[in-house]
C-alpha cells in the first residue's frame, strides 16, 4: 500500500532503538524524511546510517534528551516544520506506591505527559497552517489496562490521553490528526527491564519470566519493533485521516477490552 506520505517530514522522538527505531524505519520505507532523536549519540548515529542506507531518505539525528527544554529546542531548531510527529520517552521504572515520592511523579509527568504536550503545542501551528498534519504518541497499554506496578507510568501517560482527548477533535477540523498509539509487550529493552524485575519478584530467572508473560498473550509471543512501526506508518498516512484521538492497543490480544 502507497501510503501517500513520501516527501514528507517527520520527528521521532527516542528513535535510536527499540520501538521508536520500528517508527522510523517504517516512515523512511514510505518515503518520509526523518529528524530522528535520542539522548545516546554514537547509537543515535548508527541508527541514522542504517535507516539512511536501507531506504534512501534523509535521516538527520539529533542527540538530545527531548524530556527537557534544551533538548526540544534542540530538535525543533533543527527539524523546522514538519509534517509528522512521533512522540516517544522510556517509561519511568516498576515499583511500589509506598515508595514513590512527589520527585518521582514529577520526573514522570515530564517525560511521559509534558515533553510530548510541549512537542505538540510546538508544531501543531504550521501543521494548522498548512492544513495537514499527523501526530502519533507512544503511550502503553497501560493507559486502558493499568498495570499494578508501573504506578508511575500509569498516572503521566493518561494525563497525556486526556490531553490528546480534547485537543485532537479540536484540530481535525484542519486536517492533522492526533492518536496514540498503545504498546503491549515487545521484545526491547524495556520488555527485558520489565521482566528482570518480574523475575526479581518472583525469585525466578528471567528466560522463566519471560516464558510466563509470553504465555499470558493470546499470540503467545512479544510484538516486533517492526510491525510496530508498521502501525505507525498507516496511522501517519494519508488513509488515516478519519481516525481522530484513538487510542490503539497493539497488544497480541492481552487485554480484553473492546471500548
Amino acid at each position: 500500500m502507497d501510503l501517500g506520505i513520501r516527501g514528507r517530514k517527520a520527528i521521532v522522538c527516542a528513535g535510536s532503538k527499540g520501538l521508536g527505531r520500528g517508527c522510523a524505519m517504517a516512515l523512511a520505507q514510505a518515503g518520509v524524511d526523518i529528524v530522528l532523536n535520542a539522548r545516546g549519540a554514537d547509537t543515535l548515529a548508527a541508527t541514522a546510517n542504517e535507516i539512511m542506507a536501507a531506504t534512501g531518505v534523509t535521516v538527520t539525528p539529533v542527540a538530545a534528551d527531548i524530556t527537557t527544554p534544551e533538548g526540544r529546542a534542540a530538535v525543533l531548531g533543527e527539524a523546522g516544520e514538519v509534517d509528522i510527529l512521533v512522540t516517544n520517552a522510556g517509561g519511568p521504572p516498576p515499583g511500589n506506591w509506598r515508595d514513590w515520592s512527589r520527585d518521582d511523579f514529577i520526573a514522570a509527568l515530564d517525560a511521559n505527559m509534558l515533553a510530548p504536550i510541549a512537542m505538540m503545542q510546538a508544531v501543531l501551528p504550521a501543521m494548522i497552517e498548512q492544513r495537514w498534519g499527523r501526530v502519533v504518541n507512544i503511550t502503553s497499554q497501560s493507559v486502558r489496562a493499568p498495570i499494578a506496578q508501573l504506578g508511575l507510568s500509569n498516572s503521566a501517560r493518561s494525563g497525556l490521553t486526556g490531553f490528546v482527548a480534547g485537543t485532537s477533535r479540536q484540530v481535525a477540523e484542519y486536517g492533522v490528526n492526533i492518536n496514540n498509539l498503545l504498546p503491549g509487550l515487545h521484545a526491547t529493552d524495556r520488555a527485558v527491564s520489565l521482566d528482570t524485575a518480574a523475575a526479581k519478584a518472583k525469585g525466578i530467572s528471567v528466560e522463566e519470566a519471560k516464558a510466563q508473560r509470553e504465555a499470558s498473550i493470546p499470540v503467545r509471543r512479544y510484538g516486533t519493533p517492526e510491525e510496530f512501526g508498521a502501525t505507525c506508518a498507516f496511522m501517519c498516512s494519508v488513509h488515516a485521516g478519519f481516525m481522530v484521538g484513538q487510542n490503539v492497543m497493539l497488544d497480541g490480544g492481552l487485554n480484553n477490552i473492546s471500548i
